[in-house]
């Protein structure tokens, strides 16, 4: 499997996607309506579930004293349906948990890059970090691009003493600053795959894929629209995932992450980043307790059965809090 996650750049292969989600498309959906109770009910047993309880709290920070007040501008589920014109990913994602539930509850999703909150409560992918998101649910979406990890053979002291960046910078003014001041810099190897003509040429270098960046001991995670989607994969590497503090987050909790334990920490202007990298290759044992950190982070989302669970532990809170069952 590792070989062919590095012949397709670690994307899981689309057409199993595709199969595997049209497949459960076409599983009746009373089959599993009638056995969700007995799902959650075993899963009290366990003994992560008061693990999973806080997971899915964190998720899903409905207020039921003020979601239930009122259900206007939200939908039926029984309208969720593929049709032309729905965002594919974002669609098998929602539904994979969905069609657990009663076509006659009622709900609403944003798909996409979301980076306000919703003024009803909402299923999204992204959120902005902090107290006032509640209604900005959570759910683990677009993941056969954004949930991905590695398996990295090369240990931290055998990289290159430098960092990488690779990102899309278009309509991404942050990361655009980045590229104006470390391009063609000894510290970073920093450029552009995607020829634009408001860029200097010169940024523009070879597409490389995931593993290609795991030659070097730093790899900038820079949010874009929202979140850094190369954050997940970089924490599961060998490699230091180097950022800002995070704004946004997702499914992987980014607002739990810890500075300088999971990550290491920049400023917000990049300015630091040439010394950040001098300290951890001068202390290299630092480095590879960030990244023994980071496994045990990334550790936590491997686990399918629980990440299913939690998903509709999620939601069966959301139609309880919003007063509908």
């Amino acid at each position: 499997m590792n070989r062919l996650n590095r012949i397709f750049h670690n994307k899981q292969i689309k057409l199993f996607w595709f199969l595997r989600s049209f497949g459960r498309y076409a599983t009746p959906k009373r089959l599993l309506q009638s056995r969700l109770e007995r799902v959650l009910e075993a899963a009290e047993s366990r003994a992560d579930w008061e693990y999973i309880c806080r997971r899915a709290d964190y998720y899903n920070k409905l207020d039921p004293a003020v979601a239930a007040s009122s259900l206007e501008g939200l939908h039926p589920l029984g309208d969720h349906k593929f049709r032309k014109g729905v965002r594919t990913a974002y669609f098998f994602d929602t539904y994979e948990f969905t069609r657990w539930f009663s076509d006659s509850l009622l709900w609403n999703t944003i798909p996409g890059d979301v980076t306000t909150v919703p003024e009803v409560p909402s299923i999204v992918k992204s959120r902005p970090i902090g107290d006032d998101n509640a209604n900005s649910v959570l759910l683990n979406l677009d993941k056969v691009r954004h949930f991905i990890f590695l398996r990295d053979d090369i240990p931290f002291r055998e990289k290159a003493d430098r960092a990488i960046f690779r990102l899309a910078i278009t309509r991404r003014p942050h990361r655009e600053r980045f590229m104006r001041m470390y391009f063609g810099s000894n510290c970073c190897d920093a450029g552009i795959s995607t020829p634009r003509p408001e860029y200097p040429a010169e940024w523009v270098k070879p597409h490389i894929s995931m593993y290609d960046h795991l030659k070097y001991k730093f790899i900038l995670a820079i949010e874009g629209y929202d979140v850094a989607t190369n954050l997940k994969w970089i924490m599961s590497s060998n490699s230091l995932a180097v950022m800002p503090r995070p704004t946004y987050e997702t499914w992987f909790m980014e607002g739990t992450l810890i500075p300088d334990y999971h990550y290491v920490e920049i400023k917000p202007d990049y300015s630091d980043l040439e010394e950040r990298m001098r300290y951890y290759i001068e202390h290299p044992a630092q480095a590879e307790a960030i990244i023994a950190h980071a496994h045990e982070y990334i550790a936590q989302f491997r686990d399918r059965e629980r990440e299913k669970l939690i998903a509709l532990l999620v939601l069966r809170n959301y139609f309880r809090r919003t007063g509908q069952c």
